[in-house]
């Protein structure tokens, strides 16, 4: 079970903008913002198990990392579970309008399972961004 990501990005404020768009229809917002050394991003959900009734569990840092390796995360895929088809659509339409690239439509993935219903978008990094729902309509 993964608790957190964090993900390097060349322009925090870019990652900001398209972030608190893009998972707001998830029902993310912006938890943590600061600077110790590079600047850091914090986006959480409800839940009421965490301490502070949210779950910080997708961070973003900008800059290479002082270890070595390049100066952002690139090329991955990163999806977010919606819990209804509506969730997925807003997704999609809230990271298009906020300067996403179309990856693939809302829409049923039957080669996946019968009820997967998903939306693709690349952010402005590159990396395959997802939301989908596994139930049925």
């Amino acid at each position: 079970m993964l608790d957190h990501m964090t993900f390097r990005v060349t322009d925090i404020a870019r990652a900001k903008a398209f972030y608190s768009a893009a998972l707001a229809p998830l029902g993310y917002s912006l938890s943590f913002e600061g600077n110790y050394g590079m600047n850091i991003l914090g986006f959480a959900y409800p839940d009421a198990s965490e301490p502070d009734g949210k779950k910080a569990d997708v961070w973003f840092i900008d800059g290479p990392s002082p270890y070595g390796g390049p100066p952002a995360t690139t090329g991955c895929h990163l999806a977010w579970r919606a819990a209804t088809q509506a969730q997925v659509d807003a997704f999609y339409r809230a990271a298009m309008e906020a300067g996403g690239k179309d990856n693939g439509a809302p829409g049923l993935r039957p080669d996946y399972h019968p009820h997967y219903y998903g939306a693709f978008v690349i952010d402005p990094e590159g990396n395959n961004i997802e939301a989908v729902c596994h139930q049925p309509a």
